[in-house]
C-alpha cells in the first residue's frame, strides 16, 4: 500500500479547531469530509469509531494537534448529510462511513450485474464484494454490510430480491 497523502491543511493548526466563522467552517468541513473520505477509502476502512484517538485522521503528532470528540462528531454528521455515513448507534459513537453513497454503490453493482450477464442468476455478498470478476470495479472490497445496504436500496426499487440462507445473504437480480 502506497503512503497516504495528507493535504496542506492537516498540518495547519487551526485545521484541527471547528473555525467560528461561518464561510470558514464550511471550508473546513468540506476539506474534512473529502479527507475522512479519501483516508478511509485507503486503508480500507468503512467503520469508526469517535473514540479512536490513536487514528492518523483524528491526531497530527507533528504538530501535536487533535481533532475533539464533537468536531469529529460534526464532520460524521456532515458526512450523513450527503448520504456516505450513517450512525451504528444511539450514542452516535460508532459510525460506518461509505466511499460512494448506497444509492451510487447499488447503482455501480446493478450496472456490473447487466453488464456480465448475470441477471436472474443468484449472487452471494461475497462474489460481488470479494471475486475475482469484480476485482476491477470500484465497489471491489466493499463491506458486506455495506453492500448488503446498497443492495436493499436496489431491493426496494424491484431490481433485486435478496435471499437469506442460514445466516448469510444472496442476492437475485432482475
Amino acid at each position: 500500500m502506497t503512503e497516504f497523502q495528507w493535504p496542506w491543511e492537516y498540518t495547519f493548526p487551526p485545521f484541527f479547531t471547528l473555525q467560528p466563522h461561518e464561510e470558514t467552517r464550511q471550508q473546513q468541513l468540506k476539506v474534512w469530509t473529502d479527507l475522512f473520505l479519501k483516508y478511509l477509502k485507503h486503508t480500507n476502512k468503512f467503520s469508526l469509531s469517535i473514540n479512536e484517538q490513536s487514528l492518523p485522521l483524528f491526531h497530527n503528532e507533528s504538530i501535536q494537534r487533535r481533532l475533539s470528540p464533537e468536531l469529529i462528531l460534526v464532520i460524521l454528521e456532515q458526512l450523513q448529510r450527503t448520504g456516505h455515513a450513517a450512525a451504528l448507534d444511539k450514542r452516535r459513537q460508532e459510525w460506518q462511513v461509505y466511499w460512494y453513497t448506497l444509492e451510487e454503490y447499488g447503482n455501480m453493482v446493478y450496472d456490473w450485474i447487466q453488464e456480465t450477464g448475470q441477471t436472474n442468476s443468484i449472487c452471494t455478498l461475497y462474489e460481488i464484494a470479494s471475486g475475482e470478476s469484480s476485482t476491477q470495479m470500484d465497489f471491489h472490497g466493499v463491506d458486506e454490510s455495506v453492500l448488503l445496504s446498497a443492495l436493499r436500496l436496489l431491493e426496494e426499487k424491484g431490481r433485486c430480491e435478496l435471499i437469506e440462507m442460514d445466516g448469510s445473504h444472496g442476492v437475485k437480480f432482475f
